[in-house]
């Protein structure tokens, strides 16, 4: 048996595009699916599969290089002409597979709909076992079908006629272009790897409307940090808030590197022993324009943004016009989409906090990383051997006197990395901040015989190294470490 409902044929975005180079492309005009002004009934109406999106407050800059413009524009319009692809279609067919019921969708791939489709089902109240989507870029698969293979609650095929009626409708919608699909197309590029199959799947960007930034901070409270839902303090929301925003962040540094490593134009490269960037959640909410949104969202679960904000501790990585000069340039060059990145050392206890007692100056450590830091992203594979001390002796190779340096102590410098977004852009530079870390974690040998020091010290001695930002140098060994 096969139902059997033709649709109309759906319009396809197209693209937007300046001048600039360096800015990632995006597959299609962006709307942003945000609203500060709906209320929550609206916004679960809309969510339950009512037609339309929610406005943009302002249209972001969309840039491109101007010799890719033809390849994402048929990207976005599609390799073949209107005329030749078939009328969108919606077919079920209870025959085709002996456990599930199958459902054929045919109609030209727009960002988000794979995503779109899977809500659809479960909004059902119908499981997907598996699903076989067509590469839509490739010209001989461009009027090829999606098969979705389903199933009920109960783990049986989908044979009433009113269901059926139920899915062919919700599907109708979408393969019509309405529906409950956010714009903000990520772009496409060339090189395929074996991602390639589900990208489909992340192929548009997080929405940004209220429900959604909920959605996303309260999937971090429960999933990331493991905590209750129905009750989280202050702090813990600032750190379920700074992830969902440094999710949306990861979206762009990823498509902002990979658009630089297509493109591979020179790159800055700013070193600097100190970056004062300051704290990075309100900076992120303005530069991304999603304040307005979060505002509201934090409101509605009972939250005050203002709190949240006093909840983040500055990052101590730099003391005074040097390391605010060095954070102003990668803000600017963020804005100004140039290919960029820095590099610094990222220290685990800052310089120094400072307290008053009886009238006189005490430094106390600045354990700005207790309870780690939510917008870093540790990378422990990228990681370097870093040699000290050692001597240098005098070798004969092929006749010829050489001079070989023999490394004493080995340190490994393990990277972290803090994206940096532009202003107004989807530009999304990067911070590589380098912690020391031993090349030999543990000594088990000195640990068994007793001599419990040893075991440690050359992890202490490693970590020192990026322990504090200036040591005092009034001893030779400060002097030895500030060098």
């Amino acid at each position: 048996m096969q139902l059997h409902l033709p649709t109309q044929t759906c319009g396809l975005h197209s693209l937007r595009h300046n001048n600039k180079v360096q800015q990632p492309p995006q597959g299609v005009a962006r709307v942003n699916s945000s609203s500060s002004s709906s209320s929550t009934p609206q916004r679960l109406q809309h969510r339950a599969g009512a037609a339309g999106c929610l406005g943009s407050s302002r249209t972001p800059v969309i840039g491109i290089a101007q010799r890719n413009r033809h390849v994402l524009t048929k990207a976005a319009q599609g390799l073949t002409p209107p005329s030749a692809q078939a009328a969108p279609s919606v077919r079920i067919d209870n025959d085709a597979d002996p456990s599930c019921t199958v459902v054929m969708v045919q109609c030209p791939h727009r960002p988000g709909l794979l995503p779109a489709v899977s809500s659809a089902f479960r909004d059902l109240s119908l499981e997907v076992i598996r699903a076989d989507v067509a590469d839509k870029d490739q010209p001989s698969q461009v009027n090829a079908e999606d098969r979705f293979y389903i199933k009920t609650a109960t783990g049986a095929k989908v044979t009433d006629r009113s269901k059926q009626e139920q899915v062919i409708r919700a599907l109708q919608v979408l393969a019509e272009g309405g529906g409950q699909i956010p714009q903000k197309a990520r772009p496409k590029f060339g090189n395929k790897g074996k991602g390639s199959s589900v990208s489909p799947l992340l192929d548009t960007y997080k929405k940004n409307d209220v429900l959604s930034i909920q959605e996303n901070i309260v999937s971090h409270v429960e999933y990331t940090m493991a905590r209750s839902r129905y009750r989280f303090d202050d702090f813990e929301c600032y750190q379920a808030t700074a992830l969902s925003l440094r999710d949306r962040l990861v979206e762009q540094w990823n498509d902002t590197q990979t658009h630089f490593k297509d493109q591979d134009p020179k790159r800055v490269y700013y070193l600097s022993m100190e970056f004062l960037m300051g704290r990075s959640l309100l900076n992120t909410l303005y530069n991304i324009d999603v304040a307005e949104n979060y505002e509201e969202a934090l409101r509605e679960m009972g939250y005050k943004l203002e709190t949240l904000v006093e909840q983040e501790r500055d990052a101590a990585l730099g003391n005074g016009g040097l390391g605010r000069l060095a954070a102003c340039f990668l803000d600017s060059m963020a804005a100004l989409n140039l290919p960029a990145w820095g590099y610094g050392i990222r220290y685990q206890y800052g310089m120094f906090k400072q307290s008053i007692i009886n009238g006189f100056q005490h430094e106390q450590p600045d354990y700005w990383l207790t309870f780690g830091n939510p917008w870093e992203i540790e990378r422990p594979v990228v990681s370097y051997p870093i040699n000290f001390y050692g001597h240098v002796s005098l070798q004969e190779e092929d006749g010829k006197q050489i001079f070989k340096w023999s490394p004493g102590e080995q340190v490994t410098a393990v990277a972290h990395d803090n994206p940096i977004p532009g202003f107004n852009t989807r530009n999304c530079i990067n911070l590589r901040l380098w912690a020391a870390k031993p090349s030999r974690e543990f000594d088990l040998e000195a640990f068994n015989t007793g001599d419990y020091v040893a075991a440690i010290l050359s992890k202490q001695r490693a970590e020192t190294l990026s322990s504090v930002l200036y040591p005092d140098d009034r001893t030779y060994e400060g002097k030895e470490l500030r060098l």
